[in-house]
């Protein structure tokens, strides 16, 4: 539970985004004050109407007429000012989300990788959507509400003191208990909505999790135990939503009912009581009218502070992922000219001290060929993932061409140095820009990078070509095809250094061969540094680092490390023993076949 005072910080940066449309605001809480006196009036002309007119059993029909067309004038001017700041104040709230949307997103893309290893996905997506939207709210409900109410409250407080100040004593008795109704509130409600927001984002992120691996899920028949852990997360929610309601229902209309049934009661007494003429009847009705009007902006007034939970514990979400540090580079600008690579004593851990690369040092010459070998967990990917600038090392240094990995600009990193990982990326766009990614490139250079890598016939047989879309996460190609034309972006715009994370894993040997050639001639302008569970692959390699358990524990040319007889010899004859088992069985198979058809 938490104060005012300490969620001041948290609104007040929430309006702060509401600065550019500060005019529009402005002329929209001029109407609302506009609209609240034409709105009070009402009720004083017919205070007016019923002391000097009816009282006097003298009832002008030009005067009648006059007082009825004016209540009717006021009414309408009231309704037409509501309607215009309501698209004024609409207007800001869309214009305030979609600023802090777009401030959200950004943040996100610039945040360190290390934080994606441990933030869902799905809470990351409530973070931009749901919370956004309940910020919305803010300025199309709360702020709205609560300038309205205010306006309205205090022409009507004007209106009543003007009338006959001690009645209006008497009226105002019920600001005191409706704040304490609203402390109270405040502090019931707050951790509520907290664990409403929370588990929200839970849902989402179960959602996004079932999404992506529904077809584990089918496979195992999982789907009653993800159904029943949706179903939980769902009943919180739910329980957690009917808490506020009752919440609610019981602090809010029927308390304040009371109040102001209270406060009618203490009116009628006072009339009741003062000498004949003190109080007319028709400031009696228009003190009745004000305290049923008033009840409603202060109900409103009251009820708007689930929303303003809602809203700060929104905007804590959301400016919790804006304020994490992003990811930082330096100011070298200079692009990177002839790729060399530097390793000195590299130590890594993902969390505490837990190292899983461990006083790694590694020389490359420019345009040299270097592969990285090593059982799963060796560190290979972790290295890779190093070299791109992905983390920050915990200890040693990484230079390319002399220059430190953390003093380069973002923009000389990525432009130097590119990966082809394992399981790309494909988004939901065309062949084309799936390619390109945004950079100025032209056709004719994508399709001489899909030649190379043997993906143009592919591109020619779609309908539209290379303009043709690829479905979500490139659902029409396989796997080997999405690892090809994550080589193909790479070759279109050739780095300085380029790093192929198993690249070649899931495609074929006839494909692997046109790849290979590939990476020959690539060979000549960029240094290679190639992860290879094939080690077949890599015995051009001019320089093969062999990683166990995050060391460098062997290192040289492919005919140095078999001559040693050490671990990559071990692989190597593994991997041989492995192939000619796999040759021998076609045959084997196909005697066994033709026995059992003699």
């Amino acid at each position: 539970m938490r104060s005012f005072g300490r969620l001041w910080p948290t609104l007040k940066r929430l309006l702060a985004y509401g600065s550019p449309w500060r005019k529009q605001m402005i002329i929209a809480v001029a109407m609302l004050w506009i609209a609240a006196a034409a709105e009070v009036s009402g009720p004083a002309l017919i205070s007016y109407f019923i002391d000097h007119l009816v009282a006097n059993h003298s009832v002008p029909v030009a005067w009648a007429v006059g007082l009825v067309a004016a209540y009717l004038l006021l009414q309408l001017l009231a309704a037409g000012l509501h309607y215009s700041q309501s698209l004024l104040f609409n207007r800001a709230a869309v214009g305030v989300v979609q600023q802090l949307r777009t401030d959200v997103m950004d943040a996100a893309l610039r945040q360190p990788l290390s934080e994606f290893d441990i933030q869902p996905v799905g809470q990351l997506i409530s973070r931009v959507t749901n919370d956004t939207e309940v910020i919305r709210d803010l300025y199309v409900t709360v702020v709205a509400t609560v300038l309205r109410s205010a306006a309205l409250v205090g022409a009507m407080l004007v209106a009543m003191f003007s009338l006959n100040w001690r009645m209006a004593l008497v009226a105002i008795l019920i600001f005191p208990a409706v704040l304490v109704v609203m402390v109270i509130y405040q502090r019931l409600s707050t951790p509520i909505v907290r664990r409403v927001r929370g588990y929200l984002a839970d849902i989402n992120d179960g959602f996004n999790e079932i999404i992506n691996g529904m077809s584990v899920i089918q496979l195992f028949r999982q789907q009653r135990r993800f159904g029943e852990r949706m179903h939980a997360l769902s009943e919180s929610h739910y329980q957690a939503r009917m808490q506020t309601l009752r919440l609610d229902g019981f602090l809010l209309r029927p308390l304040l009912s009371l109040f102001s049934a209270l406060i009618l009661c203490g009116l009628l007494i006072l009339f009741g009581f003062s000498a004949s003429g003190t109080i007319e009847v028709g400031v009696l009705y228009a003190f009745i009218s004000y305290l049923g009007r008033l009840n409603e902006p202060l109900i409103e007034l009251t009820t708007q502070q689930s929303m303003l939970q809602q809203a700060v514990v929104a905007g804590e979400r959301v400016f919790e992922l804006m304020d994490k540090p992003r990811q930082q580079y330096g100011d070298d600008d200079r692009p990177l000219e002839n790729g060399q690579i530097d390793l000195q004593d590299v130590s890594f851990a993902y969390r505490g001290d837990r190292l899983v690369l461990r006083d790694i040092s590694l020389h490359v010459p420019p345009r040299q060929f270097v592969a990285l070998v090593g059982h799963t967990g060796s560190g290979k990917s972790t290295l890779a993932n190093l070299l791109m600038g992905y983390y920050p090392l915990t200890r040693g240094t990484i230079c390319f061409d002399g220059r430190p990995l953390e003093g380069l600009s973002h923009g000389a990193l990525r432009k130097g140095i590119a990966m082809v990982q394992q399981d790309p990326v494909v988004m939901a766009d065309t062949f084309l820009a799936n390619v390109t990614l945004g950079r100025d490139i032209s056709e004719a250079q994508v399709w001489q990078a899909l030649e190379t890598v043997q993906l143009a016939a592919l591109a020619r047989s779609l309908p539209d070509g290379i303009h043709t879309a690829l479905g979500e996460q490139g659902n029409t190609l396989s796997v080997g095809q999405k690892q090809l034309l994550a080589l193909a972006r790479v070759l279109v715009d050739l780095p300085a250094i380029l790093i192929l994370d198993e690249a070649t894993a899931n495609i074929d040997s006839g494909t692997e061969r046109a790849i290979q050639q590939a990476l020959h001639l690539v060979r000549q302008h960029t240094t290679l540094v190639v992860i290879a569970h094939r080690l077949s692959t890599i015995t051009e390699a001019d320089t093969i680092l062999v990683l166990h358990r995050g060391e460098a524990v062997e290192r040289g040319t492919h005919q140095q490390l078999l001559a040693s007889r050490g671990r990559y010899w071990q692989m190597y004859q593994l991997q041989l023993a492995g192939q000619e088992l796999e040759d021998g069985a076609a045959p084997g198979v196909q005697r066994g076949a033709s026995g059992v058809g003699h």
